[in-house]
């Protein structure tokens, strides 16, 4: 049993024929893990993110795969058949690049430090009132500040442009020669409306006060006009349990306006040193700069207009201010994070509906809960917020002239009613609804359209 055994004639040819190996290649026995499923799993990222083989045939070359490698360990004959297998086998997935970080995320500290800059100059007014002597005085006070607000606010704007252009020094060029031409030509025109005496005083002071504020906060200098802030706000709060003399009441307001004068003096001497004078092509032309003028007017007047009526709903629309801004970021946070979200317009527009509703719903939300705290008309007041906080909105897209237009247009028609001698209780009211009505629509169109968000 131990011999050969022995085959049948023709049974040999029957046996299958072994493969034999070609010269040069080592074969992969049939139970061995195959080499490009380990290839794939070393470069699965790279090569799911491809979107065509020859990247992957980049890849593969940039890895250092050799010729020889491609036609022995993976057994294909060039570097394009094994790139093309490598695409097949691992499925596409194309990874979302990190989010970009938020140019809009609102700075809740600097917007804090604007709402107070913004509401404790009316506690100079608590402190300055004994000092006023008639209806001329109260005049004089009303249309300095509403020509200074008016000359400010186009100020404001002309020097962000500048700042943008040419950097600080360039904005400090401006607010150099334009808060001082506007603080004197402020003052003149309450020395021509109240004549000359305490009001004219009192008028300069409060022209030279908003003139520094515009200067310092266009330069980032909150925290420094907050200081300046000091003596009046302490002299205004203190008033509430026991009215200062008239000589420490004058020393105080004095004091805020030397030290806002001062600060703002200086931080234009910082900004000059800064940097070099803008070229000759980043000037723009002063006509840009009117609209933002004409809405500080007509934002005065309606403001104005409030306070004669009900003065109350002035001390509420300024403590709001600094969350109305907050706002103004959070909205244009929401509107770039609809833009990297929405897939498709219509989806686009519903997202950028929901954040103007939600904003501005807010906004007039917070009005609401202080014209209860203070026992206000919330008719008037979420009116004139509405449209003050929209035309705010509208602005901050560089939209102009409807947002300056339609809230002088209310004020001028309220304005006419009040010199005509006609009540303003109802007519405040439709006119600032309608002017409302008119900027919302005005944003919910404009601001839907993706291009507006460039």
């Amino acid at each position: 049993m131990s011999g050969p055994l022995r085959l049948v004639p023709g049974e040999w040819d029957a046996l299958p024929a072994l493969p034999r190996p070609r010269t040069g290649t080592r074969v992969r026995p049939s139970w061995a893990e195959d080499p490009i499923d380990e290839l794939a799993e070393r470069l699965v990222e790279q090569i799911a993110s491809a979107v065509h083989p020859y990247e992957v045939a980049a890849l593969l070359e940039s890895d250092g795969l050799t010729g020889d490698q491609i036609t022995g360990r993976y057994d294909r004959p060039d570097l394009f058949t094994l790139a093309e297998d490598l695409y097949v086998r691992v499925p596409r997935h194309y990874p979302q690049p990190p989010p970009a970080p938020d140019p809009w995320r609102p700075d809740t500290v600097r917007c804090a430090l604007r709402g107070l800059v913004f509401a404790l100059p009316g506690l100079a007014y608590v402190l300055g009132a004994g000092l006023w002597q008639g209806p001329a005085d109260v005049t004089g006070l009303i249309v300095s500040g509403l020509a200074a607000w008016a000359w400010n606010q186009a100020l404001s704007h002309r020097a962000h442009l500048r700042l943008a252009a040419g950097g600080p020094s360039a904005a400090a060029r401006t607010l150099g020669i334009g808060a001082s031409a506007g603080a004197v030509g402020a003052a003149g025109i309450g020395l021509l409306a109240s004549g000359p005496g305490t009001g004219a005083a009192f008028a300069a002071g409060q022209s030279c006060y908003l003139a520094a504020a515009s200067v310092l906060l266009v330069l980032g200098k909150e925290r420094a006009l907050l200081a300046t802030l000091v003596p009046a706000a302490a002299g205004g709060a203190g008033a509430w349990l026991q009215r200062p003399s008239d000589a420490l009441a004058v020393v105080l307001l004095l004091s805020t306006v030397v030290l806002s004068a001062c600060a703002a003096g200086h931080a234009v001497r910082a900004a000059l040193r800064s940097g070099a004078p803008p070229s000759a092509g980043s000037r723009t032309g002063l006509l840009s700069s009117l609209p933002y003028g004409l809405f500080g007017l007509a934002a005065g007047t309606l403001a104005a207009l409030a306070g004669l009526a009900d003065p109350l709903s002035v001390v509420v629309l300024t403590l709001s201010m600094g969350f109305a801004e907050w706002l103004l970021y959070h909205f244009r946070s929401l509107s770039l994070a609809a833009l990297r979200a929405a897939t498709s317009l219509r989806r686009f527009v519903l997202l950028e509906l929901r954040a103007l509703a939600l904003c501005l719903g807010a906004y007039l939300a917070l009005l609401g809960v202080g014209s209860l705290a203070v026992d206000t008309r919330p008719g008037e007041l979420l009116a004139l917020g509405a449209v003050l906080w929209t035309a705010l909105l509208l602005q901050a897209f560089s939209l102009a002239w409807l947002p300056a237009l339609v809230p002088l247009a209310a004020a001028a028609a309220e304005a006419g009613a009040a010199a005509a001698g006609l009540s303003l209780d109802p007519l405040q009211l439709i006119c600032r609804s309608a002017a409302a009505a008119v900027l919302a629509v005005a944003a919910a169109r404009l601001l839907t359209r993706p291009t507006a968000h460039r």
